[in-house]
This record gives structure tokens, C-alpha cells and sequence, in this order.
């Protein structure tokens, strides 16, 4: 199967997502996709050009980074599944608002005409706060599915969760037979 495979620029956790990415890549063919952030952003993790050289090395092609080069996602029926991981509070605001203007909520809503399924491995530091709303919303929606996630670090960010990145593969498994990988929300977890 071909799966798009959506990365935010949720940086502190790219040490787990380029692993799963990895993961995914044995099973299935990958067409890695950036954000801008992702794309352009050097941080205390790592530089822009040194993430999109792992992600070409592990997915054999070049990040898709625009709006134009995303758009064709939908129409062309390029992908069997679309991986947001990791998906940042910004960005599940904006799916959960139906806004498509950057190269990841595009690919989305692309995707999404052809009601395959989307996956969302979430990161983010308002999760419990700001973004609880969005997380609701995409729950209820058609075709989205999460991989399972839990709080990080409840003492010190007790509104931040982020995914397990060791599910990731699990819960696409799921999502592609229509299902949601339970439990949804993880007890004990910390990343």
C-alpha cells in the first residue's frame, strides 16, 4: 500500500518519529510529506535539511513541501492511508476547522474525498487544554483515527500528550480496516 506520511514540526519528538517511519517503510511504500515548519526550521533538535535527508533516505523520494505538489493527493487517489505524525496542535486546529493552507492540512483534505483514512499521532503541549477540543472533534469524524496517547510529562506539563510512536504501525493497521487501535489513551506512559 502507499501512505502518506505527514510530518509537523513537533521537533522534540522526531528521535521517535523517524523510527516509526522507519517501521512503516518495510511494510509499505512511503511518500513523506513536511510542513513548512518541518521543512524550513532548524531547531535544538536538529536542522530542516538533515531531517528531510533522513526522511529521503528512509522513503527512497524527496518531501512533498507545497500546497501544489500535495493537491493532486486526492484527486489522483495517490494514497491508500495519510500518517500526521507528529501532528501539532496548530495543525489539529486546523483540521478540525476544515483549513487547508499549508502542504499537511492539504494533503489531508485532499486525501479525504476519497474517504480513506487519515492517522494522527498527536504532540502536543496544550492537549489536555487549548487543543481538547480539537482532539474531540477529529474523534468524532469520519475516517480519522489516533494513534494511542498519553500524557508525557503530568508533573511537570500536565496538559501535554504526545503519541507512541511505538504503536504507530499497529494503529495504521487498524485504521486501514476502518478500526481505532484501543486503548486510545494510554495510563503509565512517558516518552
Amino acid at each position: 500500500m502507499t501512505i502518506g506520511f505527514a510530518v509537523c514540526g513537533s521537533f522534540c519528538t522526531f528521535s521517535a518519529m523517524f523510527p516509526a517511519m522507519e517501521q512503516v517503510a518495510k511494510a509499505h511504500t512511503l511518500v513523506p510529506i513536511f510542513s513548512r515548519s518541518a521543512y524550513t526550521v532548524d531547531s535544538r533538535f536538529g536542522t530542516a535539511q538533515s531531517h528531510i535527508r533522513r526522511a529521503e533516505e528512509i522513503c527512497g523520494k524527496t518531501p512533498l513541501a507545497t500546497i501544489e505538489q500535495v493537491e493532486p493527493i486526492g484527486p489522483k487517489k495517490l494514497l491508500d492511508a495519510l500518517v500526521i505524525a507528529p501532528c501539532t496542535g496548530n495543525t489539529l486546529a486546523k483540521l478540525a476547522h476544515s483549513i487547508a493552507d499549508g502542504p499537511v492540512t492539504m494533503a489531508a483534505k485532499s486525501h479525504l474525498r476519497n474517504g480513506r483514512p487519515i492517522l494522527i499521532a498527536v504532540s502536543t503541549n496544550d492537549a489536555l487544554a487549548g487543543a481538547a477540543e480539537n482532539i474531540g472533534k477529529l474523534l468524532g469524524r469520519k475516517n480519522y483515527f489516533f494513534v494511542p496517547f498519553g500524557q508525557d510529562d503530568p508533573l511537570r506539563k500536565p496538559t501535554s500528550m504526545v503519541a507512541d510512536f511505538k504503536l504507530l504501525l499497529s494503529a495504521l493497521d487498524a485504521a486501514l480496516n476502518g478500526q481505532q487501535l484501543q486503548p486510545i489513551l494510554l495510563r503509565d506512559f512517558g516518552c
